[in-house]
């Protein structure tokens, strides 16, 4: 792993030259990602992202955590005890440089050893699952970071809006697999990663996939495409 977003981070906060990063995806042209978006202050947020950091509680464990600014919040700003977990090793750098107390860098398949009350998963939190046929795998993971009463916040995108439609209305889908499934590929300072497996969920899929998995789910809120929901151990 190159770690390209981790390095963009890593010269943003250094200020070290850094360039906007440009992903893309198997069914998107080439897209900016500006490095100083992974720096946003709570009012630059989303409102999914907003409403998630409200509804954190007790000890919450932020996966996929970035440059940090989602832990940054709830530990400057919530007093929660939180823990970032990225499998970045520059962005965990990063994290604690920006003052954040708790940092693993680690996939979170591998992580354990502790139980949280909050398990935040944002930014298409979905993504980290891979794909259809591994989301099992990841909710019975995530199952096992939870308290008994605690709460999975996690958010994604219904991307069946970027397929073409027919005069009927009907989407032309390709063949083979789920439609949300995709590759995504970043490049930074002319350097290429691999391409990485990231899954976007409509949230009937979820749903199915959470209550065959233990869990009861809630959608909180919806905005567009994109959905926040809540899991709760059944």
């Amino acid at each position: 792993m190159k770690d390209l977003m981790g390095k963009a981070i890593w010269d943003y906060f250094h200020n070290e030259n850094p360039e906007d990063l440009q992903t893309e995806t198997s069914i998107s042209e080439l897209d900016e990602l500006p490095v100083d978006y992974l720096f946003r202050e709570f009012e630059d947020m989303n409102d999914i992202e907003q409403k998630a950091l409200d509804l954190a509680q007790g000890k919450t464990l932020d996966i996929g955590a970035g440059a940090g600014s989602h832990t940054l919040y709830l530990q400057n700003e919530r007093n929660l005890d939180v823990l970032a977990l990225d499998i970045s090793p520059k962005s965990i750098e990063v994290c604690k440089l920006r003052g954040i107390k708790k940092v693993v860098c680690e996939n979170m398949l591998d992580f354990s050893g502790e139980t949280f009350d909050t398990v935040l998963l944002l930014m298409n939190g979905t993504g980290i699952f891979q794909s259809l046929g591994a989301i099992d795998i990841y909710l019975k993971k995530l199952h096992s970071l939870l308290n008994d009463n605690g709460q999975i916040l996690i958010d994604s995108t219904d991307i069946l809006y970027m397929f073409d439609r027919d005069d009927d209305g009907g989407v032309y889908i390709p063949a083979g697999g789920y439609y949300g499934e995709l590759d995504y590929i970043v490049h930074y300072k002319g350097e290429s990663e691999n391409p990485i497996k990231w899954l976007y969920l409509d949230f009937t899929t979820l749903k199915n996939a959470a209550e065959n998995n233990g869990f009861k789910i809630e959608k909180i809120m919806q905005d567009e495409d994109s959905y926040l929901a809540k899991l709760t151990k059944k």
